[in-house]
């Protein structure tokens, strides 16, 4: 090991949050015919918004404004607040890292759910600050004992998505708008909206953009179907907005990214297609899983989480065996939700695959 380490950096796991797909295919030596793994939108972008790209990349010469001037007028005129509570950054994953980088010191306590996503308590790890994890309660993550956590801990931040990955469930907005009454007064509430875009009626929280007691994180990667342009935003008072100034990458979010989700923003029309052919979608998942005699659980997100009827064991198997048949998915990582796996929402020709697969698959995971 380098010399050059912090005995904190020293101390972590040369590794990371996902195994992604592309280093899956170099190691089998060819490509999955289904890629259902990673929650991206087999639909596309709007077609204005590729435009857009492409008629910015003539400009890619140029840094992106890194005031992101036009971006926060954007996203401030689609929610109706004013542009200082906009915080722009590369995916909701780098803004992540930015909060725990301005809030969370060394030995600081942290709340999170045990299986939740795992990019934050990576961001909290790498950063020195101490994770308490509570269960879920069922399928959903357990608001009142991760409340209960941040009382007992003292924590600094209490993480939470809404809706969930990777189960796919969500709680209304009552359940989120009555915890910001229940949270210690030195704790904010970092909540993860990554998927709201196509979540049910009645699931975002009416919250006052001047509410410091949260911060909100919303993306393109999902409904906009921009997850390779590392595109996300975060929803927050302003003093807590203008202090990603003192932190973040001035010049992380180019011209390209920047026009491309100005353009997806203002074709509202397209979000609202890709949410049909989501909803579509997820139906014939449910389809395919009940068919072959497994169950399909509620989903408020753009993928269908599936519990096999066994353990780990048994889902990882199928996993294995899914792969070993070019189709990409992925599973929750803790017992008990690792009974599961978990399918994200794909086109006709994906999920014809899928349904091609899954018999054999299980045959194979149960011989």
């Amino acid at each position: 090991m380098t010399r050059f380490l912090t005995p904190l950096a020293q101390g972590l796991p040369a590794t990371v949050p996902f195994t992604g797909p592309e280093t899956l295919e170099r190691t089998r030596g060819r490509p999955f015919r289904a890629r259902l793994g990673a929650n991206e939108s087999l639909f596309g972008p709007s077609p204005r918004a590729v435009e857009a790209m492409a008629q910015a990349a003539a400009e890619a010469w140029m840094y992106g404004d890194p005031d992101q001037h036009d971006l926060k007028a954007a996203i401030a005129a689609h929610h109706g607040i004013a542009p200082g509570h906009i915080v722009p950054g590369e995916g909701i994953d780098g803004l992540l890292g930015l909060l725990v980088r301005l809030t969370v010191a060394p030995g600081d306590r942290v709340v999170t759910s045990a299986g939740a996503y795992p990019t934050f308590a990576f961001h909290v790890t790498g950063h020195g600050g101490t994770l308490t994890r509570v269960p879920y309660l069922g399928n959903h993550e357990d608001p009142q004992a991760l409340l209960d956590a941040a009382h007992a801990t003292g924590a600094k931040l209490l993480y939470l998505s809404n809706p969930d990955n990777p189960m796919g469930s969500h709680h209304p907005a009552e359940v989120i708008e009555a915890m910001l009454d229940l949270l210690p007064a030195t704790c904010l509430l970092v909540l993860d909206e990554a998927y709201i875009d196509l979540a049910p009626a009645g699931t975002a929280p009416r919250i006052a953009p001047d509410d410091p007691r949260v911060i909100r994180f919303r993306t393109f990667s999902k409904g906009y179907g921009l997850a390779g342009l590392r595109m996300g935003y975060a929803l927050a008072a302003e003093p807590l907005a203008r202090a990603f100034d003192r932190v973040r990458n001035h010049f992380g979010l180019g011209r390209i990214a920047q026009a491309g989700a100005i353009a997806a923003l203002n074709d509202q029309g397209w979000l609202a297609h890709v949410r049909g052919q989501v909803e579509h979608a997820k139906l014939r998942i449910a389809r395919i899983a009940r068919a072959n005699g497994l169950e399909p659980l509620p989903s408020a997100t753009n993928f269908v989480t599936i519990d096999c009827g066994r353990g780990g064991a048994f889902a990882r198997a199928v996993l294995t065996a899914l792969q070993d048949r070019d189709v990409f998915v992925r599973m929750p990582g803790i017992a008990p939700l690792d009974r599961c796996i978990r399918i994200s929402a794909g086109d006709a020709a994906a999920l014809a695959v899928l349904e091609e697969a899954l018999p054999a698959a299980l045959a194979a995971a149960r011989g």
